[in-house]
């Protein structure tokens, strides 16, 4: 996906401390960037399996930070937290999400730290570590109000779209240098077309999911055996914020309100696949960027692949994530074009 000269190499002798950390922030973000693609899986693991409430409460899992064996029994736990049935299997899938979520965390920490330490350093970023600390730290209330606000859909997009935002900064962050690539106005405005199509369409499925409306349409290409179904209701569908006090697990809307939830995500992945791959077509056409147009249609025709095998199979639980894991790298491809892009 392009390399080129690392741009913390000025050029300039520099001071073994000033390089080692360089090295460091590097190794880093490398790592950050796999443990972020694995939260964000995790998350739509957890989601997925309506574990998204196994933990009551926040930043703990009923008062404790290690889910104890004997919650479902404890009269502490049934006392404080008996108006919810204690599933000490979906306790531990969130709370190992958070885990993995906090250790995500420590590292933007030291990420911001050595980025501000080394600052006067020719090329290394610092104003990059520190909006992405702000955002993870942003993160971090969004999930304590995806457990306290019972669900809300609208606080679990924002949750999602965060957890991609982290994990498309910290990819950024992992290459200082990609290789430039000369555009004109037509490839430099597809791109953003393309980028907007593809972060619209993740919200779009957030929206979906948070509204248990995958299986509103059984069938496909068609849905409820239409190609547009009467049956939709769009009014109720997107309506963003329905108030405080409501447990949206398992959803709050009628039928007619999902099947336009779905419909809507399907007329969505139309769009980004038509602007993903206009623009993986012209990176194709390029022998400079041939490989990364390559790797953005293989990703936009595998995701439309599990896409369709998902409404096809009914949902299951090992696709569903990989739709998500997917959508993750389909987005990486976008950033890599941009990358390279604008720093020409």
């Amino acid at each position: 996906m392009g390399s080129g000269r690392n741009s913390f190499d000025s050029g300039m002798p520099q001071p073994p401390v000033s390089r080692n950390m360089e090295k460091m922030f590097l190794r880093l973000a490398r790592a950050a960037t796999v443990l972020a693609f694995i939260v964000v899986t995790v998350g739509a693991w957890v989601r997925l399996t309506d574990a998204g409430l196994g933990c009551p409460d926040w930043p703990g899992c009923y008062g404790q930070l290690i889910v104890a064996a004997d919650a479902a029994t404890d009269p502490a736990v049934q006392a404080e937290f008996g108006d919810r049935p204690v599933d000490t299997g979906a306790a531990w899938r969130e709370m190992i999400h958070r885990y993995l979520a906090s250790a995500l965390g420590l590292i933007c920490i030291a990420l911001a730290a050595i980025g501000w330490l080394n600052r006067d350093r020719p090329g290394q970023p610092w104003r990059v570590p520190l909006a992405l600390l702000a955002l993870v730290i942003f993160q971090g209330l969004l999930g304590m109000w995806t457990v306290t606000l019972l669900l809300k859909p609208i606080v679990v997009v924002a949750h999602l779209l965060g957890g991609f935002a982290t994990f498309g900064l910290l990819f950024w962050l992992a290459r200082p240098n990609p290789w430039p690539l000369a555009a004109g106005r037509r490839l430099r405005a597809l791109a953003v077309a393309a980028a907007a199509a593809v972060l619209l369409q993740i919200a779009l499925g957030g929206w979906t999911s948070a509204n248990y409306a995958a299986l509103a349409c059984p069938d496909f290409p068609t849905c409820q055996t239409q190609w547009w179904p009467e049956v939709a209701d769009f009014d109720e569908a997107f309506v963003l914020w329905r108030g405080i006090g409501i447990d949206y697990e398992g959803g709050v809307l009628d039928h007619p309100a999902r099947v336009a939830i779905h419909f809507t995500h399907r007329l969505g992945a139309i769009a980004a696949a038509l602007l993903v791959g206009a623009l993986g077509w012209l990176l194709l056409r390029r022998q400079e960027a041939r490989r990364a147009g390559a790797v953005m249609l293989a990703a936009l025709a595998l995701q439309l692949a599990i896409g369709a095998a998902v409404v096809l199979f009914g949902v299951p639980l090992s696709l569903a994530v990989a739709h998500n894991g997917v959508a993750a790298l389909l987005l990486l491809t976008i950033i890599n074009a941009h990358q390279r892009i604008w720093r020409n």
